[in-house]
């Protein structure tokens, strides 16, 4: 397991310590990304005239909509790779089925190619033997 790491980060103009196994760089981006989201919204005059309490929460509900938008999509890709990996199963087994009819086919070849020239030893045989009578 990792090991726990602390480290200052400034969210909103004030310093925290965040704490976690993960790495600096992924607690800066967090850090980052809600910074980021407060800019956003502190960019709409509505915003800026809500209480703090009422900032805290449309904050909150913004963040929440950007997770379950992230997690809806996760899942939609998910079941598109489902499907494409269904459909590659079935190709594969289509591309192995028609490998083993050309190879079927390609015998059946070699017999009729054989046998054809069985039948024209053996026209040459009755033409010869029809001349020289």
């Amino acid at each position: 397991m990792s090991s726990k790491t602390d480290i200052q980060v400034v969210i909103g103009g004030k310093v925290y310590t965040l704490s976690g196994y993960e790495s600096e760089a992924y607690l800066q981006k967090i850090a980052l990304y809600i910074n980021n989201k407060m800019t956003e919204l502190n960019d709409m005059p509505s915003y800026k005239r809500l209480n703090s309490d009422m900032q805290k929460i449309l904050l909150e509900l913004n963040m929440a909509d950007d997770f379950f938008k992230a997690k809806n999509q996760i899942e939609s890709l998910e079941a598109d790779i489902e499907e494409k990996d269904k459909i590659e199963y079935d190709l594969k087994h289509e591309l192995i089925a028609a490998q083993i009819r050309v190879e079927d086919l390609a015998k059946e070849i070699e017999r009729l190619k054989a046998e054809n020239n069985e039948l024209q030893k053996q026209i040459v045989k009755l033409e010869t033997k029809a001349y020289h009578k």
